[in-house]
C-alpha cells in the first residue's frame, strides 16, 4: 500500500514537472540585434578588403615612384 502511494506521488511529481513549459521568449531580443550588427561589420569589412589591398598598393606604387 505504502509503494502504491509513493509511487503515485512520484508519477504525478513528474509529470507536473514534465507539463511545465519554459517562460515565453522576449519579443525583444537584444544579443539577437546585437549578433546581426556585428555579422554586418564583418561582411563589410570583408567587402572591403581588396579595396584597401588596391589602395595600399597604389600607395606604394606613388612612393616608390
Amino acid at each position: 500500500m505504502n509503494f502504491a502511494k509513493i509511487f503515485f506521488f512520484v508519477v504525478s511529481c513528474f509529470l507536473a514537472l514534465a507539463a511545465v513549459s519554459a517562460a515565453p521568449e522576449p519579443r525583444w531580443k537584444p544579443l539577437r540585434k546585437l549578433e546581426k550588427l556585428g555579422q554586418r561589420v564583418r561582411d563589410g569589412v570583408i567587402k572591403v578588403g581588396p579595396a584597401v589591398s588596391v589602395i595600399s598598393d597604389a600607395q606604394g606604387v606613388l612612393k616608390q615612384g
